[in-house]
């Protein structure tokens, strides 16, 4: 996996760049299974106890991390937007713990590169304030180790 290329290209949008060593059809394929999303999503940090996946627009996704040494739960939440099957997953993402319930839009966009898939994830916030807390949240630790494991994952199927 290269390293991850982050940007904010503007006040409310965090964008990140990679590329997998991996067949786009296969990274879209982990991505989106909830037995394979156990197995990324948390990027080591703890257990990934839910992943439930309903694909389809207007279809309603959870994931829930349990921290390891009694750190206690962590929920997301959110609806698909968008779905093109091998390319384009659009999302709401909503972290249970945020006072207000705050949430993002995602973007993912998968395509081919010569190595394997390049992976373009957008991430736009309802304002800087959010924008800044997810930055500040280091989430960048989280989404390398993940897709280190998305990679692998993808790799062997």
């Amino acid at each position: 996996m290269e390293p991850l290329e982050t940007t904010t290209p503007d006040d409310r949008s965090i964008l990140v760049r990679t590329s997998l060593a991996a067949p786009r059809t296969a990274v879209w394929q982990a991505w989106t299974t909830p037995d394979l999303i156990r197995r990324w999503w948390s990027g080591g940090f703890g257990e990934q106890t839910v992943a439930d996946v309903d694909l389809r627009p207007g279809g309603a996704w959870r994931y829930v991390l349990r921290m390891p040494d009694g750190g206690g739960e962590l929920g997301f939440h959110g609806e698909y937007v968008e779905v093109v099957p091998g390319e384009r997953l659009v999302w709401s993402e909503v972290y249970e713990g945020a006072p207000e319930e705050e949430g993002t839009v995602v973007t993912a966009e998968f395509a081919d590169a010569a190595e394997g898939t390049a992976l373009s994830v957008l991430i736009r916030s309802q304002d800087k304030a959010n924008r800044d807390a997810v930055l500040a949240s280091g989430f960048e630790a989280g989404l390398e180790s993940g897709y280190a494991v998305l990679e692998q994952l993808a790799r062997e199927s």
